[in-house]
């Protein structure tokens, strides 16, 4: 699945950028934001949250420290965040 998808280097962001990519195509209906616009608001917003998600779920993760995973974990919740 592709929420599960560990992301730790260039080689497997690329290849959950794949899967993130046939999601789309293949569940669109389980996306809030299909729409290219949407997606890149929710971006934003989303980006402007995530230590928030990682505060609450007990990650110890700094969303100030850039890592491959931060930027699979924005886009995952891009696709959802309302």
């Amino acid at each position: 699945m592709i929420m599960n998808k560990e992301v730790t280097d260039k080689k497997s962001f690329i290849e959950f950028l794949e899967l993130f990519r046939k999601d789309l195509t293949e569940n669109s209906e389980n996306w809030e934001n299909i729409d290219l616009n949407d997606f890149l608001e929710a971006m934003t917003r989303y980006s402007e949250d995530i230590q928030g998600l990682y505060d609450n779920t007990n990650q110890n993760i700094n969303s100030e420290n850039a890592s491959w995973n931060i930027f699979a974990d924005i886009l995952k919740g891009a696709s959802i965040y309302e």
